[in-house]
């Protein structure tokens, strides 16, 4: 019975940041910025908070997940949001969803998906096909790779470096 009532108080929590991050990304239109809100949460306390600056800062990667998961880990101060929670006002786009594994998010939460986004012109679903596919047959960018000989040479200097963090 406690793990019951735990996961319903965790669900609960998380429907309350839930609203935050769609408070957040209906704020940040009337600010300026894109539709999209993010948090990271930590237990049960709120780290950080992020709305999509694509135009405003003419940055295209300043999405709002990216945006709060850079804030969260300077709060943090560490590179690994292990143990946190994405919460996102909508499903992440692929560069969203690869930062949060590179970051080691434990969870993702998120309430609208990429069919509502394309309705309100947000189509990212080209960019889920491309990962879901052969990316050479389908990719409207080139991708070409050429083999150098020095071409694990940063590698090389990472692995020879003693006091390297590794992540």
């Amino acid at each position: 019975m406690t793990a019951h009532i735990q996961e319903a108080s965790i669900q609960e929590l998380e429907r309350t940041w839930l609203d935050e991050a769609i408070r957040v990304a209906t704020n940040s239109v009337m600010n300026g910025g894109g539709p999209f809100g993010a948090l990271v949460a930590k237990g049960s306390d709120i780290v950080a908070i992020g709305n999509n600056q694509v135009t405003a800062t003419l940055d295209p990667t300043a999405h709002a997940e990216v945006s709060a998961m850079r804030a969260a880990c300077k709060e943090l101060d560490t590179f690994s949001l292990a143990g946190c929670v994405l919460i996102t006002s909508c499903e992440p786009c692929p560069m969203c969803l690869s930062s949060a594994l590179w970051a080691r998010v434990d969870r993702i939460v998120f309430a609208a998906d990429r069919d509502d986004a394309a309705v309100a012109g947000f189509d990212d679903r080209k960019f889920y096909d491309l990962f879901a596919t052969n990316p050479q047959a389908n990719w409207p960018t080139a991708i070409t790779r050429l083999d150098l000989p020095n071409r694990t040479a940063p590698f090389d200097a990472w692995l020879a470096k003693t006091d390297r963090i590794d992540y």
